[in-house]
C-alpha cells in the first residue's frame, strides 16, 4: 500500500535470473510483509494507548514531513494539481480502514476482504477512465464476488427456519475490510489517471491524505467518545517512530522492486501480503482459517493473480 515507482522497461531488470531481478523482489516481498505484519504493532500500540487511527495520523505526518524536507517543491507541484487531493483522500480512507479493521476483527478476513480490490478496480476504471468490460474483467468480478460470498456468509444462515442472513458485512471489522479494498481500488485507478503528475507530488498527496482523513475521524468519533484520545506519549512514542520507520523501509523497498520489474510481477508478488497477514494472524491467534475461508480466499486471490496477468 505505498507509492508505486515508474515502471522501467522490462529489459532494465536484466532477466529473471539476475542479481538485481531478485533484488528487486525481495524488496517487493518485503513491502507486503511489512503490511502484511503490520496489524500487530497496531494492536500493540493500541493497547499502549494509542489508538491506531492515530497512529495513522502521527506515521503520515512523519512520512510528509520526510518528503517536504527532501523535495520541497513537491508542496507547488501539488498545489497546482488539485487533482492530486482525491488521490490524497482516496488513500488516506485506504489506510484508515485498514489500520483501524486488522485491529479490531479478524486479521484474515479482513485481509482478504481488502484484497476483493480487482472487483473494485474493473467497475471503478469502466466509470472513471472509460475501460471496456472485457471477458476476462467480467471472470475476475465473478471469481471475487463468489470469494466475497463464501467470506461472509456467516455460520448458519437461514438454519432453523430462521431469517436468513445474506453474504454481508456483519461487524465494525469487515465493512472496513470492504472500504479499504474499494479505496485501494480508487487510488490505483487515480494513480493511473495521474501517471503524468511528478512522482514526489503524488506521494506528498497520499501521506498528507493518510494523515488527514485519519485526523478527521479520529477527532470526530473522539469528540463524541468512540475513539480514545492518545495516551502519555512515552508509552507509545518509542513504538510509533519505529513503526514510521518500518513503512519507510518498507516504501523504500517498493519503490526499488517496482521500478526494476514490469507491474504485472509487481501485481503478483504483493499479493503474498495476504499469506504474511494469515499466518502472522494465524501463529498469534488474531485470525483463523476455516476450510470455507481457504475456498474464499482462493477465489479472490485468484481473481488478483488473473488481474496482475492481463
Amino acid at each position: 500500500m505505498g507509492t508505486q515507482a515508474p515502471q522501467a522497461p522490462a529489459a532494465a531488470a536484466g532477466g529473471p535470473g539476475t542479481r538485481r531481478s531478485r533484488l528487486a523482489i525481495a524488496g517487493l516481498l518485503f513491502n507486503a510483509f511489512a503490511w502484511g505484519v503490520s496489524w500487530w504493532p497496531l494492536r500493540e500500540l493500541g493497547d499502549r494507548g494509542l489508538h491506531p487511527l492515530w497512529t495513522t495520523v502521527i506515521v503520515f505526518a512523519l512520512g510528509a514531513l520526510v518528503i517536504t524536507l527532501a523535495r520541497p517543491r513537491a508542496w507547488v507541484q501539488l498545489l497546482r494539481a488539485p487533482a492530486l487531493w482525491w488521490l490524497g483522500l482516496a488513500a488516506g480512507a485506504t489506510n484508515a480502514s485498514f489500520n483501524w479493521g486488522v485491529t479490531v476483527g479478524d486479521v484474515v478476513r479482513v485481509v482478504l476482504l481488502f484484497y476483493l480490490m480487482p472487483l473494485w478496480a474493473v467497475l471503478l476504471a469502466r466509470v472513471l477512465l472509460h475501460e471496456p468490460l472485457t471477458r476476462g474483467a467480467l471472470v475476475r468480478l465473478a471469481l471475487a464476488l463468489a470469494g466475497a460470498a463464501v467470506v461472509l456468509w456467516p455460520d448458519g444462515a437461514a438454519a432453523g427456519g430462521g431469517t436468513p442472513r445474506w453474504p454481508v458485512p456483519h461487524t465494525l471489522a469487515e465493512w472496513l475490510g470492504l472500504a479499504g479494498g474499494f479505496t485501494f481500488a480508487l487510488t490505483n485507478v487515480l494513480l493511473r489517471r495521474e501517471a503524468a503528475a511528478p512522482e514526489t507530488a503524488r506521494a506528498l498527496a497520499m501521506f498528507v491524505g493518510g494523515a488527514l482523513v485519519a485526523g478527521a475521524l479520529a477527532l470526530g468519533l473522539g469528540l463524541v467518545a468512540q475513539v480514545p484520545w492518545p495516551g502519555p506519549a512515552p508509552a507509545w512514542g518509542p513504538g510509533v517512530a519505529l513503526l514510521a520507520l518500518w513503512f519507510l523501509a518498507g516504501n523504500l523497498a517498493l519503490q526499488y522492486g517496482a521500478a526494476r520489474v514490469p507491474a504485472n510481477v509487481t501485481a503478483v508478488v504483493m499479493v503474498s501480503e495476504v499469506l504474511f497477514a494469515s499466518a502472522s494472524a494465524v501463529a498469534l491467534d488474531a485470525g483463523e482459517v476455516t476450510p470455507r475461508l481457504a475456498l474464499g480466499a482462493a477465489l479472490i486471490v485468484g481473481a488478483a493473480l488473473l488481474a496482475a496477468r492481463e
